[in-house]
């Protein structure tokens, strides 16, 4: 039992980066790791020692986020959670590579959760096409459908001139 939940713990970087990329809000995405851990560890049995617990924990997340979705809809509450008020008023970026690293974040939560899940999954997570679309539920055709849309999505999020910011050198 011991081996397994060490092999659980280890896998909790890896959703904290997934839910975060999911919600952009530090606390509501490390209340859904826990709430992902906790039904994890009290079903531990469902999970077959041996095989890695990524896709099963991934798997037992996804679940929780489209729930969580589901429930906003349902009591008109948004899935797009707003910034935290220390990210708010955190400085300016002065690197190139940071703005653009913000730009495209701030245009990965513009796309439909279920294209930015299927992104994330792969480009980010490292997941195939076969383990996403396993950890998803749904056929590898509809996520290689979600990926492309959400591609096309991004790009021409990221190619809008009106969403980029501009760069001012302000003399002191």
């Amino acid at each position: 039992m011991d081996q397994r939940r060490a092999a659980i713990l280890a896998e909790i970087p890896g959703l904290r980066r997934y839910a975060r990329a999911l919600l952009r809000n530090r606390d509501a995405a490390d209340d859904l790791v826990q709430d992902s851990l906790e039904r994890a560890l009290a079903r531990i049995d469902s999970w077959q020692t041996g095989d890695s617990p990524r896709r099963w924990l991934f798997t037992i997340m996804h679940h929780l986020f489209i729930d969580r979705v589901r429930k906003d809809k349902r009591y008109g509450g948004t899935t797009m959670l707003p910034l935290e008020a220390s990210e708010a008023m955190a400085l300016p970026a002065y690197q190139a590579q940071s703005v653009v690293s913000h730009e495209i974040l701030d245009a990965l939560q513009a796309i439909h959760p279920d294209r930015r899940t299927a992104l994330l999954m792969v480009a980010v997570e490292g997941f195939s096409y076969a383990e996403a679309a396993e950890v998803l539920g749904i056929p590898a055709g509809t996520l290689m459908s979600r990926i492309a849309r959400g591609r096309e999505e991004l790009r021409a999020l990221l190619e809008d001139g009106s969403r980029r910011r501009a760069i001012r050198i302000v003399d002191t």
